[in-house]
Order: structure tokens, then sequence, then C-alpha cells
């Protein structure tokens, strides 16, 4: 039997357009999910673990991007009625989500943040909303009387809505979920999942899983796709630039590395301050299971 060479430094640095996009993985930096958020003029602040927390100017909508949380989920975001009550819903992604999916969730709740409260706080709660557009992308819809399922023709992403009554509290510590969208095939690293809680406006949920079910191929090095996922996918080597002109992922990673900088030296009159709206990278993996 042979065994595979092990990848160059440079084979795990080339790019490629990857389909499909669930089985990508994410990118090395969340900011293009954070990006809409901050578009609308979110407050933006970090710990000094690293942790990057995103607030609506009312308070009532937040957003962690957490690389040093308590578990494996990356990305938390929730809305509340009252800013000092507890989350009226909550949605969240671990860390191995590919990045796209949570910025179709922000953009979404953007777009409905800036049109009112009724949008992106309560808005709709129809089942089928929340997965047409799987259904309309030729996913397999099979309903029971306890659940829907919904996955794709290859089987290796799928939405599952549970029906029946929820313990809020449960969903809000994550006991407990009313949507789980999942990705990729069992094992460390390359399941990923999501997870809406029951009052999250069916508007936002299509959000996710339009982007989920999007054919259209996304930009990842070879380092950035999963092991498990490799031979699964489709991916078609970028052509090396004939001149100077960067690839999309060269233009993430020096947006990246500009947002990490620190300004330019000041002037004799002005003291030096370190670049407050820094942002850390991804880290490089989570666990995969959903927590209980």
């Amino acid at each position: 039997m042979n065994t595979p060479s092990p990848l160059t430094d440079d084979d795990r640095r080339r790019e490629y357009h990857v389909a499909p996009r669930y089985l990508a993985g994410p990118t090395h930096t969340g900011d293009p999910a954070l990006r809409p958020l901050l578009e609308q003029g979110w407050d933006i602040d970090d710990d000094e673990l690293g942790n990057v927390y995103v607030t609506a100017p009312d308070h009532t909508a937040r957003l962690g991007y957490l690389p040093e949380g308590e578990d494996d989920v990356l990305w938390k975001i929730a809305a509340y009625s009252n800013p000092f009550g507890p989350p009226h819903w909550v949605t969240t992604f671990n860390g191995t989500t590919p990045t796209e999916i949570v910025t179709g969730f922000t953009t979404a709740l953007a777009e409905k943040y800036a049109q009112g409260r009724d949008g992106y706080l309560h808005g709709n709660h129809r089942v089928q909303d929340g997965y047409a557009p799987l259904a309309a992308a030729g996913w397999t819809v099979r309903s029971s009387y306890d659940h829907v399922e919904v996955t794709a023709p290859d089987e290796q992403a799928g939405l599952v809505y549970r029906r029946g009554r929820t313990d809020h509290l449960a969903e809000l510590f994550g006991h407990r979920e009313k949507w789980t969208l999942w990705g990729g095939p069992e094992g460390y690293g390359s399941r990923w999942y999501g997870t809406h809680s029951t009052h999250t406006p069916a508007s936002l949920i299509a959000a996710a899983t339009s982007a989920l079910a999007d054919p259209a191929p996304v930009v990842r090095s070879r380092a950035e796709v999963p092991d498990r996922c490799w031979e699964l996918v489709e991916a078609t080597p970028l052509e090396p630039p004939a001149s100077s002109v960067p690839t999309p992922l060269d233009v993430r990673r020096a947006q990246a590395a500009r947002a990490r900088s620190t300004p330019p030296a000041p002037s004799p009159s002005t003291p030096s301050h370190a670049d407050s709206a820094w942002r850390p990278e991804r880290p490089s993996s989570h666990l995969p299971g959903r927590r209980r």
C-alpha cells in the first residue's frame, strides 16, 4: 500500500476554488462575518484573551467571536427584548463552520436591525421559511411527528428542526437545540454545526440556509480544507496570477493584517495607543460535536 507523500508548505498554501462550500472549512479569520455589523456602526471590543464582542448601538443584539471561549462555540449571537434581560433568541456556530454561512446570517441580521425591532427580534417563525432555500435547491425533506430533517444530495450536510415545545432556558444554556445545521463527515475538525433557538426569526435562519445551499465555490488554501473533506470536494486550483494582482485569499489576509497592525507613529504631542479594533485569527480547530 502506497503512503501519500506529506504536504509541503507550498502545497498547504496553494489556493483552490472549493465546492460544495459546506465541506470547505472556515477561513483563517472571522473578519468577513464581523464586517456587515461593523459597517452598520455596531461597537467592537475585545478582552485580554483575544475574544471579540460586537454590540448593536441600542445593546439589544450582540455577537461574540470566542476563540478562547469555554467550549467549542466560536460564534454566539443573541438578541434581547430588554438589554438587561435574558436573550430572546440565541444562535451559535462552532469553530469549523464555513465562514460564508456565518456571514450569511450576520449580513441578514445587520439588514434586519437597520429596519427595526420587528425584523431582527421577532419576525415570523414559519418553519418552512427557515429551510425553504434548501428545499428549493433540491435537498431532501423528510417530515415526521417529532422533527423535520433536510439532507443534501450527497448526505454530507443537513438541517434538523425539532417539533414541540422546547424549554427556553435549556436552549439558552445549550442543553437543547430547536434548529441544528450541520455539515461534513463525522470526526474531529471535519463536522461543523450551528444552532438556532425557538424564537430566532425564520428570515435569519433562511439567510444561513441560503448560504449553506449556495452552489458557488469558495476560495480556500489546501490547509483550510479539513483532511476528511478533501476527497469529498471539487477543488480547482487557482491559476497563479500573470501579474502582481492578488488572489481573493491574498486580499483577505492583507485586510486581516492591516486590522491587526499598529497605527503610524504619533506626533510628539500625541501619546501612542494600540489599535483598539484588533481582531484575532480563528483558532486552528475546535471540537466538532454538539454541546450537551
